[in-house]
């Protein structure tokens, strides 16, 4: 494993508790950070959280990210357990059902919008003036392959990421002046708990669209996230990062 240093930095992962995000807080944890959990399920994030307990500093914080409210205290909350925020991962997310645009039910699509699109903002909002302040830090957004080419069946998930991708780029150039790097990744799916928001069906079709043939792993998502939380992603901002298997066509 390659190591970055992130000893004395303090991060936050969204939807830390599984999956994806449990990865990114493993590597990160046996990078040196000091690392909270943000996770709506406070029963799963803790027990994350008791698993991991030995391998480095870290809390769990339960928070929706659809809540102003409730994100500012988990910013708070954060701030007194580890006195900074230097990394901010947004990774929580959810799928959606799987049907044609016309048929997409209204309140499906809006609560798909609020984890996957204004968590990202609320969380942003959040916790950058905390980083404006001690002139330092890395927000990295979880976008998908679906932002970029538009999954069918998938409309809202699919515009959810577009629209992550273009909030990474606004904020990197509003921040540009700083060493705060704002990038996000475009993984194609991986094996984790929001395949089983899916059909069979969708979740084939993702598959045959990917050259590599297979998932990628959420170890390999880690890999590239940690990369963009170092301190060596000193340069690139408002970026985003192919991890899509051959996939991306741009």
């Amino acid at each position: 494993m390659t190591r970055f240093d992130f000893g004395s930095q303090a991060a936050v992962v969204t939807g830390g508790a599984q999956g994806i995000g449990r990865a990114i807080v493993e590597r990160l944890l046996d990078s040196g950070a000091a690392v909270a959990i943000w996770d709506r399920d406070r029963t799963l994030a803790e027990k994350t959280a008791g698993e991991l307990k030995t391998r480095g500093k870290l809390i769990a914080v339960p928070v929706d990210v659809t809540r102003l409210a409730d994100v500012e205290r988990a910013r708070d909350e954060t701030l007194r357990a580890f006195s900074r925020i230097d990394v901010l991962v947004n990774n929580a997310g959810i799928a959606g059902p799987n049907l044609p645009t016309w048929e997409y039910p209204i309140e499906a699509w809006a609560q798909v919008m609020a984890v996957n699109l204004d968590g990202p903002f609320l969380c942003c909002r959040a916790v950058v003036p905390t980083m404006i302040a001690q002139n330092y830090g890395r927000i990295v957004n979880i976008a998908s392959i679906a932002g970029k080419e538009g999954n069918p069946n998938a409309s809202a998930y699919s515009a959810s990421k577009a629209a992550v991708i273009a909030l990474t780029k606004s904020l990197g150039k509003e921040l540009a002046g700083r060493d705060i790097a704002v990038n996000c990744i475009t993984p194609a799916a991986a094996k984790t708990a929001i395949f089983d928001q899916m059909t069979q069906q969708h979740i084939d079709y993702m598959l045959s669209k990917i050259p590599r043939a297979r998932f990628v792993k959420v170890e390999e998502v880690a890999s590239l996230v940690a990369f963009c939380a170092s301190k060596e992603c000193s340069f690139t901002t408002g970026a985003v990062f192919d991890i899509s298997g051959g996939r991306a066509t741009y």
